[in-house]
């Protein structure tokens, strides 16, 4: 179960790097007047986020009966899901500068969260 516990925790990471490595590289294309759709690959990095940080606290949890902060998992949770509530509007239609930053912004403070709450 280590095993799987550390390889949902590479996974998880990567989708970090896809996430926020999407998001950067998106800044240099020009706007469509001032609107910004999000690229895939911030809606496919934020989805491997959900899905791996889920199985991580149910690995954790579960099988090998680590402790879990609960609360900390449901601000990570909903952080992220506003990050991606946010995305999957975007990707419909163009979001304004200051939903396209809130996007990186939710990432960011998401990768804080995680690093900073003890």
């Amino acid at each position: 179960m280590e095993f799987l516990r550390l390889l949902l925790v590479f996974v998880h990471f990567i989708g970090l790097a896809v996430l926020i490595g999407a998001f950067i590289a998106q800044l240099r294309q020009p706007s469509e007047e001032g609107r910004r759709r999000p690229a895939a690959g911030v809606l496919h990095g934020a989805l491997t986020q959900l899905v791996t940080g889920v199985a991580l606290v149910g690995v954790r949890e579960g099988a090998l009966d680590l402790p879990v902060d609960n609360t900390k998992i449901a601000v990570k949770l909903l952080v992220l899901i506003v990050l991606l509530v946010l995305v999957l509007v975007g990707r419909r239609k163009p979001l304004n500068q200051v939903l396209f930053w809130a996007i990186g912004a939710l990432a960011v403070v998401n990768v804080g969260i995680a690093v900073f709450w003890v």
